[in-house]
């Protein structure tokens, strides 16, 4: 089975700090609320890449859910893609992140890569411990400045170390 790539939105490709030039700026309207986003179109084509050069699957673990593909994918070049349902958003019991109960159910026993701004040691021994899982990278991305190569590069050198490049 293929391993996954799962994306956050906020944080991850629409950082909170000031953006570069590289970024744009859009106004999104879901369900009747104006939101501002800063997303670098650029994002789409190297996330595309990393799925295409290491035979994993790009997945939406965000908050925006169903929304991500009528307003964030479209803008970075990205196709439709699977979700996770985030709801209930029920607080973690041991510190860990209340999307991580959702993405463990997902996931099943697939590897995957996780970008996050919000992912800590407590989501990673909630997944480890609580559900038994141990083939991931968790991926922080400094909310701040969001996505970088140097976190696509990790994920690219893990996927690949792991065993799961096109070629293997």
């Amino acid at each position: 089975m293929k391993p996954l790539i799962l994306l956050d939105v906020d944080g991850v490709l629409n950082p909170m700090g000031r953006p570069s030039l590289d970024f744009r700026r859009y106004l999104c309207t879901v369900e009747g609320v104006d939101y501002t986003v800063f997303l670098d179109p650029r994002h789409g084509r190297r996330l595309l890449d990393l799925a295409g050069s290491t035979g994993a699957e790009l997945v939406w673990a965000t908050t925006w859910e169903h929304h991500a593909n009528d307003w964030i994918g479209p803008r970075i070049g990205l196709p439709e893609l699977p979700v996770i349902p985030m709801t209930p958003a029920v607080p973690g019991e041991h510190g860990e992140l209340f999307k991580t109960r959702h993405v463990a159910a997902y996931v099943g026993r697939r590897r995957f890569v996780w970008f996050d701004d919000q992912v800590w040691a407590e989501d990673e021994d909630h997944l480890r411990v609580r559900q038994g899982l141990h083939d991931f990278l968790l991926v922080h991305v400094d909310p701040e400045q969001g996505l970088t190569s140097r976190h696509l590069g990790m994920a690219h050198d893990w996927l690949t170390l792991t065993g799961f490049s096109q070629g293997s």
